[in-house]
Formats: structure tokens, C-alpha cells, sequence
């Protein structure tokens, strides 16, 4: 028992200073760009300058009172929503299926249902808009919702297996065998088990659609365009200041996020596995 707790006490230490100094300027220089707007989101509305001369708040207000970024906005919230719960359905299934399971060509087929986490975007964009098309959808925002569930599945994928694995199979074993459904064991037993990592996958997804531009910018038509489509023709047509706000607070809910599914996965990682 005293070498099993100094070997945790040994795998919970922490890290060097020179490790985390490293980590830090990593972390430092990856969010130094992202950072660099904020103090500039908070300029005038005639053009975009660092260091503003005035610092006013008339950007947010601009971007919150225009039907233009405020549309955009909910549909890329609505989509988002939709295509999360689509994926954390399909992803955990299909994860617990590839997990759990025992059946020929289980490999193969886990390799296959990752395989669009491996494809650049603009090809999966570029596939998804002539089949939608022939289908007559492209351009609504059924195709978009449908564009990014397949999108995010991986993504959900990927976490929800890594946390299976640390689940006991043998809890869900000892419930069949007292007369328990394979249904109903993961219903009432792994699913509570799972909640933390559902949840991590749920927010990483939910960001990744939000924020996803290539295949919604294929598939959205008048009127259907999300948030990320908009700054995009907005930075084509005309450079707006307020891109500069909007850009600030997709970092803010970005750095939300990262740090929900920070904590959520650490606190999975030291749930007991009974």
C-alpha cells in the first residue's frame, strides 16, 4: 500500500519549474495574437488602430445592435446546439461501440469513422456541397446542421473513447449478470460515469461548430450564414472595426471553454473506477 501511494504521490507531482516555464511561453506566445485585440476592440468604429487613441466601448455596442452580426449569431448558436447534440449521440455510440464491442473488422471500422478528422476541411466541404446539392438541401441550414455534425463526431469520438477506456467494463459485466440489459446497464450505469467527459465533449464540440467557417461558408446560403461566414465576407468586402470586438469575445468564450474542459477532464481523470 505505501509504494501504491508514492507511486500516486509520484504521478501527481508537479512539474518542473523549467516544464511548466516552458508550457507557459507556449501558452503565452499561442494566445499572444488573439490577445493583441482585445485592447484594440475597444477603439472607435472608423477603422481599426493599436493602441486605439480613445477607448470607448461603441464597437460592442455596434456589434450588439446590428440585426446583421446579432442574426448570424444566433443561427451559428442554433446550428451548434443542433449539430452537439447530434454528435455527442452519434460519437458516444459509435465510441462505445468500438470500445466495448467485440467483432470482426473493429479496427478497421474505428479507423473509418475517425477518417474525416483526418481530411481537410476544404475537401469535406467541397463533398458535402455537391451531395447536399444534389439532394436540393445546400444552401439551408439543414445542410449546415448535417455538415457540422459529421464535423464534430470525430471530435466527440475521440474523447468520449478515451474516457470509456478508463471505465471498469467489469461494473457494466456485474450488472448483466444480475439480469441487467446491455441497454439498460449503460443507461443507468456508464452513462453516470460518463458525465463529466459527455459534458468536455459537448462544450469542445459546440465550440468547434461555433466557430467553423470552411464548411459553413459552402453550405449556407442567403440568410442562413453563421457568425464566422459573415466576419469572413465582412473582412473581404470592407475591413470592419467591429470584427476587432467580435474577435475579443470569440476568444473569451473560447478561453471558457479550453478552461471548462480543462477542469471537467481533470476531474474525470480522478473519478475512482469502483
Amino acid at each position: 500500500m505505501d509504494k501504491e501511494r508514492d507511486v500516486e504521490a509520484l504521478g501527481g507531482s508537479a512539474p518542473s519549474p523549467l516544464v511548466a516555464t516552458a508550457a507557459w511561453l507556449g501558452f503565452v506566445y499561442l494566445l499572444l495574437p488573439s490577445l493583441i485585440i482585445i485592447p484594440m476592440s475597444f477603439g472607435d468604429t472608423r477603422e481599426i488602430v493599436f493602441p486605439p487613441a480613445t477607448y470607448t466601448l461603441d464597437l460592442y455596442r455596434e456589434y450588439f445592435t446590428n440585426p446583421t452580426w446579432t442574426g448570424s449569431t444566433i443561427q451559428s448558436i442554433r446550428i451548434a446546439v443542433i449539430a452537439t447534440l447530434a454528435g455527442l449521440a452519434l460519437g458516444t455510440s459509435a465510441a462505445y461501440g468500438i470500445v466495448r464491442g467485440s467483432f470482426r473488422g473493429k479496427v478497421l471500422l474505428g479507423a473509418l469513422l475517425l477518417s474525416p478528422f483526418f481530411v481537410p476541411a476544404v475537401v469535406k466541404a467541397l463533398g458535402f456541397y455537391i451531395y447536399f446539392a444534389a439532394l436540393g438541401i445546400q444552401g439551408t441550414t439543414l445542410s449546415v446542421v448535417l455538415g457540422h455534425t459529421l464535423f464534430v463526431t470525430p471530435y466527440v469520438m475521440i474523447v468520449m473513447m478515451a474516457a470509456l477506456r478508463n471505465v471498469d467494463a467489469q461494473i457494466e459485466a456485474a450488472g448483466m449478470i444480475m439480469g441487467a440489459s446491455r441497454i439498460y446497464v449503460f443507461r443507468k450505469v456508464t452513462l453516470p460515469m460518463l458525465r463529466n467527459a459527455l459534458i468536455a465533449a459537448g462544450l469542445f464540440a459546440f465550440l468547434m461548430s461555433f466557430d467553423e467557417m470552411i464548411i459553413a461558408f459552402f453550405l449556407s446560403g442567403f440568410g442562413t450564414a453563421t457568425l464566422p461566414v459573415k466576419m469572413y465576407e465582412s473582412i473581404v468586402h470592407e475591413v470592419s472595426p467591429v470584427l476587432s470586438a467580435i474577435s475579443a469575445l470569440l476568444t473569451f468564450l473560447a478561453l471558457v471553454i479550453c478552461l471548462a474542459v480543462t477542469a471537467l477532464s481533470g476531474r474525470s481523470g480522478r473519478q475512482p473506477s469502483h
